[in-house]
Parts: structure tokens; C-alpha cells; sequence
């Protein structure tokens, strides 16, 4: 007689009784772990929006609550009125929503800053930023990619501190109101004398068309163009 351990039906129920199990074990696990994804979620966002206006210094390790504390006193969520949309545009991967929310930085009473939220298709992924731009509504205050999936050392140097600090000080729109933010081939001016280029970047010239691409779309027409006009007519 064969071991009853070795039968079909017994391999297959203790298969099943394996699956039933681990899959108790992760869905409880999903649900007491809930409220700490989603808190990490929280701090990650909060701390990202404060470093792009430098209210968090690179490589800074603030606390949980030196984050929240910041972000309370500093940072304002605004809903604001979008353009129709252009889901044909590279960097566009799905129909601009009616509304959309970016974030008024300020110092007591005073506007400080602005930060757009910005997404759009890499060499490989599609690249989640924020960028943030001055009162005036036209000069970039910093830039920050928080996700992607581009090529380590190549398009992944969007990461790269010293080529983020390139945008700073950059003019986002022309004289007539253009959208003029460029990657370029080779390497750009001062913002003094190039105010609508950055350097590009080395081997990765697909990553470097997709940012310009994403910048041109955002503060364009379909994006938050609209809102930013009423920003620049407001701050003259």
C-alpha cells in the first residue's frame, strides 16, 4: 500500500491548506499595516513638497512631527480649475481631471512659492515630479522627481541634486506667456543669460525629451497654464 502522505489527494489538499494560510497571513498583515503604509505615504509626500522649496535641506533626517509641523505652517493645498486636457500629448497618460491640486507655500501672510504637481512619460517609465515656481508664477524655484523607473546613471540622474539645482532661477514661460522650459543636448547658460534652458543629460536623451515634453504640457493650455496666467496678472 502507497504512503498516504504521497498520495494526489493529499498533496493537493495540503497545497490548498498552504494558500488558505499564507493568504490569511497577508491580508491580515495588509490591514494591520494599513494606517502605517499610509502614514509613511503621508510623511513621504509632506517631506518631498518641503524640500522642493527648500523647507527641508537635502539629506536633512527631520522627525515625524518636525515634517507635519513644517508642512501645517508652510504648505496650503489649493484645488484649482483645469485646462480640457490633451490625452494625445507625450506626456499626458490619461485625460487631465476637471480640478487638480497644487500647493501655496507661504510665510505668514505671505505667498512664498508654488508647487505643480507634473507626470509624464520617460525612456522607461512614466516620471512623477513636483516643481515649484516663485510668487511671480514664472521663475522656478526647484524641481523634485519622487517616482520613476529610469535608467540608473542615465535618466536616472533627474535624481542627481547638482543637475536639479540647474533649474533654479530658470524662466518657466516666454515674454508672450509660452510654455519654454528645455532640456537641451550639451550644456546651457546662466539663468542670467539662458533663462529657458538646462543642461541635458548625458546618454539619455529620450528621459531628458519626456521632462521637457512634461513641462511643456503641465504649463501649457491642458494643464495648469490657465491658472498660472491669472497667478502672473495677479502678482503685477
Amino acid at each position: 500500500m502507497s504512503d498516504p502522505r504521497f498520495t494526489t489527494r493529499y498533496t493537493l489538499g495540503f497545497a490548498a491548506a498552504v494558500c488558505v494560510v499564507c493568504s490569511v497571513l497577508v491580508s491580515a498583515s495588509a490591514v494591520l499595516l494599513r494606517d502605517r503604509q499610509q502614514a509613511n505615504e503621508r510623511l513621504e509626500r509632506e517631506s518631498r513638497l518641503l524640500a522642493v522649496v527648500d523647507l527641508l535641506a537635502e539629506g536633512e533626517r527631520a522627525s515625524r512631527e518636525e515634517v507635519a509641523e513644517r508642512f501645517a505652517r508652510h504648505i496650503r493645498p489649493v484645488l484649482v480649475d483645469m485646462g480640457p486636457g490633451d490625452p494625445s500629448h507625450p506626456a499626458s497618460v490619461q485625460t487631465v481631471p476637471a480640478q487638480a491640486t497644487v500647493y501655496r507655500v507661504v510665510d505668514g501672510e505671505r505667498l512664498d512659492a508654488l508647487i505643480l504637481p507634473v507626470h509624464g512619460l520617460g525612456l522607461w517609465s512614466t516620471m512623477y515630479g513636483y516643481l515649484a515656481l516663485e510668487p511671480d508664477g514664472v521663475t522656478v524655484r526647484g524641481l523634485s522627481f519622487y517616482r520613476h523607473g529610469e535608467t540608473p546613471g542615465l535618466g536616472a540622474e533627474i535624481d542627481n541634486p547638482r543637475w536639479r539645482a540647474l533649474w533654479r532661477g530658470r524662466r518657466a514661460f516666454d515674454e508672450q506667456g509660452r510654455p519654454r522650459l528645455e532640456v537641451i543636448k550639451g550644456r546651457a547658460g546662466p539663468p542670467e543669460t539662458d533663462p529657458h534652458r538646462i543642461d541635458g543629460l548625458s546618454g539619455a536623451t529620450l528621459t531628458a525629451r519626456g521632462v521637457t515634453h512634461t513641462m511643456d504640457f503641465w504649463l501649457g493650455d491642458a494643464g495648469f497654464g490657465p491658472w498660472l496666467a491669472t497667478v502672473r496678472q495677479e502678482a503685477r
